[in-house]
């Protein structure tokens, strides 16, 4: 089974999403980021949620998540959580 390995930033609003975008799109780093923003425990890690398979996370955040290339950042996704911003790394 196909595996990717990415990391996220867990935000409740999606002008916070919006907000963590223009920071990125500024150059500052996903892991900062994540440490500052995230509302998930893995924002300790950076964001990191390690190598998954599909069907492990909530449909749309699998979906988003696999249709990235590695390097690549999502748009915020919405979930029962939240709002994720994606990035795959692997």
């Amino acid at each position: 089974m196909a595996q990717i390995s990415a990391r996220h930033i867990l935000i409740e609003h999606l002008y916070e999403a919006q907000d963590v975008q223009k920071k990125l799109a500024e150059g500052e780093s996903f892991e900062s980021l994540a440490k500052k923003f995230s509302k998930c425990p893995s924002k300790a890690r950076g964001g990191d949620l390690g190598s998954f398979g599909r069907g492990r996370m909530v449909p749309s955040f699998d979906e988003a998540a696999f249709a990235l290339e590695v390097g690549q950042i999502s748009q915020p996704i919405r979930t029962r959580f939240g709002y994720h911003l994606i990035q795959r790394y692997e």
